[in-house]
Parts: C-alpha cells; structure tokens; sequence
C-alpha cells in the first residue's frame, strides 16, 4: 500500500495535474492527518500528513513512490447563506464566528455544513438559507494556512504577528480596564 505523505507547494505542468489520480474527501476528511483512503481508480492508500494539515480543492499530494495524486473536494451538505443587504450578511457571519463554525466566505455568500440549529438561527437573522449539495472548502485561519499547533513551521511568525497586534490594540475600548488592583471575588487573590 502506498502513502501519502506530502503535499506539493511547486507548480506542476498542467499535463502532469491532468494525469494525476484523483482522491475525493468531504471538509472533516481533508482535516484529517492519519487516514486509510481509497482513490478515484479504487487503489487504497495511507494519507499521512503533517498535523493541522487541511487539504483544499486542487492540492497535489506526492506518494511515496514519488507519483501524484490530487485533492478533489467532495459535494456535501452545506446551508447556502444570503441575504438583502451587506450588513445582513456581516451579522450572520459575525454569529457563526462566534460559535467557531467553519464558514466558506464568497462576495455575495457564505457556505456552512448543513446543520439545522443553525439553519434555523440564520432564518431569524433575515438571510435566505437553502441545502444544496456542494464542495465546501472555508476560511483556514486568520494568520496563515490554518489550524496552528507549536510545531507547525509558521508557527512562531504568526504569533508573532498575533502579539504584535494585540499590543497595538487599544484595550479601553474593550470595556474594560487593566488596572490589576481590582479584586476577582470568589477567586481568592487580589
């Protein structure tokens, strides 16, 4: 059985992409870092990737034969989000970041797993919620290329860019000061 170890940051001549075998994953696959798969061409292999790894649409992975294989995004079951006006579509957007859900952003839409508790409190806001069957491919992080973990290799230059802006945040108006002479009741230090 072949594995998949890594994924190819060079461009390949598009004959070699076309040529490629194919690997089909849904969103929560493609988070994955330790998965037994099977190829378009029905050959199984071992995905074993970098941890915090997220695969996307049209990445081109290396086996360890050296042969290629590409990412195809699977149709799922996603909550297509529109609405009237931007603002609309801000508060719904501001809403599910605030519950950490992964969000697909477009110009005029957002894209979400199906999930009906959700479903229903998009209604409320004021968008137009429809299920449709699509690739669903969100947004991978605010600093870089996606979920961070210590080790990963951009790791120190984005929490070096997170402190950075931080600092330059003006804290009073968070709607609370710093002045740690305050007392935390029910916590047992000053």
């Amino acid at each position: 059985m072949r594995t998949i170890d890594k994924r190819l940051t060079a461009k390949l001549a598009p004959v070699l992409v076309k040529r490629a075998p194919t690997i089909t994953l849904a969103f929560d696959a493609r988070c994955k870092s330790r998965l037994a798969v099977t190829l378009d061409n029905g050959e199984e292999v071992a995905l074993v990737m970098p941890r915090g790894t997220v695969l996307a649409d049209g990445d081109m992975l290396v086996a360890d034969d050296g042969g290629f294989v590409r990412v195809v995004a699977a149709a799922e079951d996603v909550l297509v989000v529109r609405a009237v006006n931007p603002l609309t579509l801000m508060r719904a957007a501001y809403h599910l970041g605030n519950r950490h859900t992964p969000v697909e952003i477009d110009a005029d839409h957002l894209k979400l797993e199906a999930d009906s508790v959700l479903e229903d409190m998009l209604k409320r806001l004021g968008t137009t919620v429809t299920r449709e069957s699509q690739p669903f491919q969100p947004e991978t992080g605010a600093y870089g290329g996606g979920h961070k973990h210590g080790h990963d290799e951009t790791f120190s230059e984005d929490y070096a860019l997170a402190q950075k802006l931080y600092r330059e945040h003006d804290h009073s108006q968070c709607g609370h000061d710093h002045d740690h002479h305050h007392h935390h009741h029910g916590h047992g230090h000053e």
